[in-house]
């Protein structure tokens, strides 16, 4: 009978054990099942832009969010190691975060993520080893060499207002002289150099990041070819062509003006035929009689031509 007293105790000894860890933690949890936590969190991060990725937590039939939060040193040091959710994904229902608005020192920050279903969350998983902004991968930049006229110019890729540029260039001949230019403007032309006619000039450039104090390498080189000074010989020949024509026509043009002013002002009087003498107005013949064998010629001015 002892015995089987003996046995019948620790029975209900390992029952009340087992009920003791089974529904202890669902109390604790206020009846949540835990999610699955995130898994292989990974950061990739080019010219300062971080981006924070991790496998997603799959559910059937459900729609799985995600909380983000990041400690940089001064909340780990002076904050008593708070975590700050993520300006752009708390929550996010996609498995990666842009942070780069949450990165803005020069420090070491740790990230977590954890998934969240209603109301049951994940533990937190935390991405290892911290991510520091120096570790950015700086790519040459994109750019456009263009000629206006005679200048040489380019036009650099926006990458933010954290990067400045270093542009080599170059007229390409032996022997010849790189010039080094500092642009701290991105996205509109910038005048080089003046070219000289026939000559090839190369341009290439380089990021730079004061922040962090590192650089990209440099682009690859893009040439551009002036061409012959043909146009001030065109002008030239119009300015020829134009004076020509400036000699001929305004001397004609006076001339006509002058005519159409003579004879608007002094019209010329046409005669009756009546009064029209086909011999000279100085001599008329005069006789006595139709029969006459000789003719006086007489002289006669003009007055008396018309008083006869």
């Amino acid at each position: 009978t002892r015995t089987l007293t003996k046995i019948l105790e620790e029975i209900s000894t390992s029952l009340i054990m087992w009920l003791f860890y089974t529904l202890i933690p669902c109390l604790l949890l206020d009846g949540v099942a835990l999610l699955p936590a995130p898994q292989n969190l990974s950061i990739q991060s080019t010219n300062m832009k971080h981006l924070l990725t991790w496998s997603p937590v799959i559910m059937a039939g459900e729609t799985i969010h995600y909380s983000v939060e990041y400690q940089g040193e001064y909340e780990s040091l002076f904050m008593s190691h708070i975590w700050i959710p993520s300006s752009r994904c708390s929550p996010t229902t996609v498995p990666e975060c842009d942070v780069t608005d949450d990165i803005t020192a020069t420090v070491p920050y740790n990230l977590r993520v954890r998934a969240i279903l209603g109301s049951q969350t994940s533990a937190w998983s935390i991405l290892k080893p911290p991510f520091n902004r120096n570790s950015t991968i700086l790519t040459p930049p994109g750019m456009e060499v263009t000629k206006d006229g005679f200048h040489l110019v380019v036009k650099l890729e926006d990458l933010g207002p954290q990067f400045e540029f270093l542009v080599a260039y170059w007229r390409r001949e032996p022997g010849a002289k790189e010039h080094v230019k500092i642009v701290r403007s991105s996205g509109v032309p910038v005048h080089l150099e003046t070219m000289e006619p026939a000559a090839v000039y190369c341009v290439k450039a380089q990021t730079f990041v004061k922040a962090i104090g590192r650089h990209s390498a440099f682009s690859q080189a893009e040439c551009v070819k002036v061409q012959e000074e043909t146009l001030p010989l065109a002008l030239a020949l119009f300015a020829f062509v134009g004076f020509m024509l400036i000699l001929v026509v305004v001397p004609l043009s006076i001339w006509k003006m002058g005519r159409l002013l003579r004879y608007s002002c002094c019209p010329v009087v046409v005669l009756p035929d009546t009064l029209k003498v086909t011999n000279s107005p100085q001599k008329l013949i005069s006789c006595r009689r139709e029969d006459v064998e000789a003719c006086v010629t007489t002289v006669l001015s003009s007055e008396e031509l018309f008083r006869t």
